[in-house]
Parts: structure tokens; C-alpha cells; sequence
């Protein structure tokens, strides 16, 4: 089944559903034809799949512009230590 078969479109169609769920998608999913059963339900596999990879991407691209946790724990710890020689933070 190729990405514009109408199955393909039906199946982003559904996934665009608010709340749906797997009433939305039982008729694909349990379909006589194990064929179709199966692209619903790699269809359904690939959501989570794409939004995993943009998950990794941000994390990749928020690590390269700010740093790991350590080295934004050190910067803050720096910056307080800074204003407190200032005298702008509480007294230790």
C-alpha cells in the first residue's frame, strides 16, 4: 500500500483525531484481510516512531545550544556564587 492509497489517507485521517483511541481504529485492525490489518496497525507504530525522533531531535539540538545537565548546574551554581559576592543573594 503506497502513501497515497486511500487506506494510507483514511489512516491520517484517523490519526489526526483528537482523542482517538482503539475504537477509532478497530475496523482497520480487525479487518478480515490480514493485509490490512497489518499496514493499520505499522501505520499506528510509525506515530509514536516519528514523534520519538523529534523528541531526540530537540534534546540533541537543546544539548548543543545550552549544554548538558552538568554544565548548565555549574553555570547556575557560578551565577549564584557571582551574586552572592555581589551582595545581591541571601547570606550563606
Amino acid at each position: 500500500m503506497g502513501r497515497e492509497h486511500r487506506y494510507a489517507l483514511r489512516l491520517r485521517e484517523l490519526n489526526r483525531q483528537h482523542g482517538a483511541n482503539y475504537e477509532t481504529f478497530r475496523r482497520g485492525i480487525e479487518h478480515a484481510d490480514p493485509a490490512i490489518c497489518v499496514n493499520v496497525i505499522i501505520g499506528l507504530i510509525k506515530v509514536p516512531c516519528y514523534l520519538l525522533d523529534q523528541q531526540l531531535r530537540k534534546l540533541e539540538h537543546t544539548f548543543l545550544a545550552e549544554g548538558g545537565l552538568r554544565e548548565r548546574m555549574t553555570r547556575a551554581r557560578l551565577g549564584e556564587r557571582e551574586k552572592q559576592r555581589r551582595g545581591f543573594g541571601a547570606v550563606p
